[in-house]
């Protein structure tokens, strides 16, 4: 059984950081690429950043130069590092694995007040 268990989402002032991690069980971590995704209220989901197996990432537009993803394939997990955090980030955030499909972990909230 498949299993992504986000955590360290939270509410934050503007300017501040938050690291958001993701523990993956079922899936041969190593060879699956994983991403984080978010959705604020009323709007679709969208990828916020990605890393394949290898360890390439990249990055929506909004959260360039802010936001860093990595991966502990020893701890089977990906960390989120949000840096200079906006009212504009607040959403759920799940993380997902690519892995013969798509998994989804549950989400996790981020809240940014200005």
């Amino acid at each position: 059984q498949v299993q992504l268990v986000e955590s360290g989402g939270g509410l934050v002032q503007a300017g501040g950081s938050l690291r958001l991690s993701c523990a993956a069980s079922g899936i041969i971590f190593s060879i699956s690429a994983m991403g984080w995704y978010r959705q604020a209220p009323g709007k679709q989901r969208e990828l916020v950043a990605g890393i394949t197996s290898g360890g390439r990432t990249n990055y929506a537009d909004s959260v360039k130069g802010r936001f860093t993803i990595s991966r502990d394939n020893a701890k089977n997990t990906v960390y989120l590092q949000m840096n200079s955090l906006k009212p504009e980030d607040t959403a759920v955030y799940y993380c997902n694995a690519m892995y013969l499909r798509d998994y989804w972990g549950q989400g996790t909230q981020v809240t940014v007040s200005s």
